[in-house]
């Protein structure tokens, strides 16, 4: 009976043991696939540069190198159009740990099929207007690769309620401000013409926020505010990289519906792209670009009148985009 009793144990233990293994066994398979030259052997394509093509049929690759478009949309809370009110292409080169950013002015000079010339800005939100969230934000890509002449394969947007939680999601950042940013047009009333010093401050999201969204009261306007976005989106990837907090990336990743308004990355993309990027030191593995223009008072075809639009010097783009993507 005692011996029944056992052999009973020893079958109940092999079958604990072997559910174990199984969960050990995927877990372990999922972390091999999430490792980007596993995961990244094909990628989209949702604008293809000078073709002016859109698609989305994917593309087999050799090494895990792709583009990615960040935008920043002004939309407002409970709102579903906005403006692309900043834009960074960065080149992700996964084998190499290396990352090149451009950042696009808002306020470039483009060409919009159907509609004329008007700010790269203004897009996004007329095709939001007249054809949807999805296909606003598809212009606003399809933009970026026609000016640039590189093929983009992902896309992310969020917007400044979006980009304040994220910040408040990994606990703040350490920024550093390159130059004195007088609030002149806050989020927060209680905020108007508050200085934030030149220095490294530990701001939480709110406040981060605010700084990214000044360029009036800046000496260098757009190409000012560009710069401050430089060094929030550094100190944001250097906490949430960190390898204190490597381990909570799971979690951040899966609050991401709390950040995101629009993005064909899925939650493994961005999993296996921060698996890659742990221990990101942004100074040493990310190169940072502008790219000069003249302000003029251009015709607006859109608009129907003159307003302000930056022509950007096209051979500075080809230069950049020869060089590093």
């Amino acid at each position: 009976m005692k011996k029944k009793s056992k052999n009973k144990w020893k079958i109940a233990g092999f079958s604990f043991l072997g559910i174990v293994l199984l969960v050990i066994a995927g877990l372990g398979y999922e972390f091999y696939q999430l490792q980007p030259k596993n995961h990244f052997k094909s990628v989209p394509v949702v604008s293809s540069g000078n073709s002016k093509q859109l698609t989305s049929e994917d593309v087999e690759v050799k090494e895990p190198v792709f583009n990615l478009l960040l935008i920043g949309s002004d939309e407002r809370k409970g709102q579903n159009i906005g403006h692309s009110d900043s834009m960074m292409l960065v080149h992700v080169n996964l084998t190499k740990h290396e990352y090149d950013a451009i950042s696009i002015p808002r306020d470039t000079r483009v060409h919009l099929d159907g509609y004329g010339y008007t700010k790269i800005t203004s897009v996004q939100y007329i095709m939001q207007a007249t054809k949807g969230a999805k296909k606003g934000v598809e212009a606003a890509v399809k933009a970026v690769g026609e000016l640039t002449g590189v093929p983009i394969n992902y896309y992310v947007e969020t917007n400044y309620g979006g980009f304040q939680a994220m910040v408040d999601a990994v606990g703040g950042i350490d920024m550093n401000v390159p130059f004195d940013v007088k609030l002149t047009h806050p989020w927060y009333s209680e905020n108007k013409n508050r200085v934030i010093g030149k220095g490294t401050h530990a701001l939480d999201g709110k406040m981060v926020a605010e700084v990214v969204h000044e360029r009036y009261s800046l000496k260098n306007g757009e190409y000012g505010r560009q710069k401050l976005q430089e060094e929030a989106l550094k100190g944001i990837a250097k906490k949430a990289l960190s390898p204190s907090n490597i381990n909570n990336l799971p979690s951040l990743v899966n609050s991401i519906p709390d950040f995101i308004i629009a993005s064909n990355m899925t939650t493994s993309d961005m999993l296996s792209l921060g698996l890659s990027a742990k221990d990101f030191e942004p100074n040493k593995q990310l190169e940072y670009h502008q790219i000069p223009g003249v302000g003029k008072r251009m015709y607006d075809d859109i608009l129907k009148a003159n307003n302000y639009q930056i022509v950007i010097d096209q051979d500075k783009i080809n230069e950049l985009i020869s060089t590093h993507f």
